[in-house]
């Protein structure tokens, strides 16, 4: 999953930012509002972190901005003013969802997940897909009951290939939201999948991981 965070504090943006890539997601971070809007505008966020109070361009003129430009990215509003005015203001531009700082870390990563999960339309933990089943807040991936061992960018890729089951999902997807802003090799995202393969085969040799010539890939059972 691919996370926007938006924050003027440097030594918050470090903590938030790091906790978040500790957690699994991609990140990509600013740090005034001019320049949040700009990153907003060139990639697809599962996920955006906006402080409000930020230099150059405000968080909630850069929400305004971005719902005008017809960006739909889920967004999770910080302040460090608990007023009901504000919060029906920033939820009336167009926030999925509020914070006020201080915040207890736990709490913001809940909220992004919940937001990502919103994304792609999934409410329910785990993830089930045939005997597969991808538990999203504990990060453990089973089959067949059995549990699958995977490195921490292998289960990211099962997650997103699990939020997005029945699509197809292209090398560009998965480049995006799976390799955090590095450049990886032209057959990174094919060996990836290989892998990813390989172990889900070990308890079931029936595949979920299906390709799509000249598309991407597709997760669900063989029909």
């Amino acid at each position: 999953m691919r996370v926007l965070y938006v924050e003027d504090s440097p030594r918050l943006l470090r903590s938030v930012a790091a906790a978040l890539e500790r957690t699994g997601y991609a990140v990509d971070t600013a740090s005034d509002g001019e320049e949040g809007l700009w990153m907003a505008g060139c990639a697809a966020y599962d996920a955006v972190i906006l402080d409000i109070m930020l230099p150059k361009l405000d968080g909630l003129t850069l929400l305004r901005r971005m719902r005008e430009a017809g960006n739909d990215a889920h967004v999770l509003l910080l302040t460090a003013r608990d007023t009901v005015a504000e919060r029906v203001e920033g939820l009336r531009t167009g926030a999925d969802d509020y914070l006020v700082k201080p915040f207890a870390l736990e709490e913001l990563l809940a909220r992004v997940e919940a937001l990502c999960r919103r994304t792609y339309g999934a409410k329910q933990n785990p993830i089930v897909v045939d005997d597969l089943s991808v538990d999203t807040a504990q990060r453990i991936v089973t089959r067949a009951g059995r549990p699958v061992d995977l490195t921490a960018r292998e289960y990211n890729l099962m997650e997103y290939l699990a939020r997005r089951r029945g699509e197809v999902v292209t090398r560009a997807d998965i480049e995006e939201h799976i390799y955090n802003g590095e450049s990886p090799t032209s057959n990174a995202v094919d060996s990836a999948v290989c892998i990813l393969r390989r172990k889900l085969a070990i308890d079931n040799p029936a595949p979920l991981i299906h390709t799509r010539r000249g598309l991407g890939y597709v997760l669900g059972p063989d029909r």
